[in-house]
């Protein structure tokens, strides 16, 4: 079976590996009586784990969306690449129980939005694509479209009258 390499975002994958770090630094550099003011979240656009496997009929993905409810998930399907896209927020119930004036001595739950666009190298059959979700994890089934091998044919040559 011949290996397909699948492209990758490098905008996204840099912009995880930045706040990784800036986590990090704030975490193990600054002074950690300062932490709670550093620690104020802001909207972030997060980019899931993934798992893809593929067979010679289909792509087999699971999405790592950890606390994301079913219905705040979409999945977007083309011809060749697929989108997710997610959201979570903080509850507000939670919030509201806790004293007015606490603060967060650490806060490393992702909260925001979560969005991944995956290409493939062979298009898909979207109206037969499945997905479900269990514990944290999106499992999606895509069927590959069958392309014929493209046939290898002689050209004849005529003479110019």
């Amino acid at each position: 079976m011949k290996t397909e390499l699948i492209l990758r975002e490098p905008d996204l994958y840099f912009d995880s590996i930045h706040n990784e770090l800036n986590n990090f630094l704030r975490d193990t550099i600054i002074n950690p009586a300062f932490s709670h003011q550093l620690s104020m979240k802001k909207i972030s656009t997060w980019r899931p784990a993934v798992e893809i496997k593929q067979s010679e009929n289909n792509y087999l993905i699971k999405v790592q969306l950890p606390g994301v409810n079913k219905d705040d998930i979409e999945v977007e399907l083309d011809n060749d690449f697929m989108t997710i896209t997610a959201k979570i927020e903080e509850e507000k119930e939670e919030k509201e129980q806790n004293e007015k004036n606490m603060k967060y001595h650490t806060c490393e739950f992702r909260y925001g939005k979560y969005k991944r666009t995956i290409s493939f190298d062979q298009p898909i059959r979207s109206e037969d694509a499945n997905a479900e979700y269990k514990n944290g994890i999106l499992t999606i089934k895509l069927p590959k479209q069958q392309v014929e091998q493209a046939k290898t044919r002689k050209l004849e040559i005529r003479e110019k009258k």
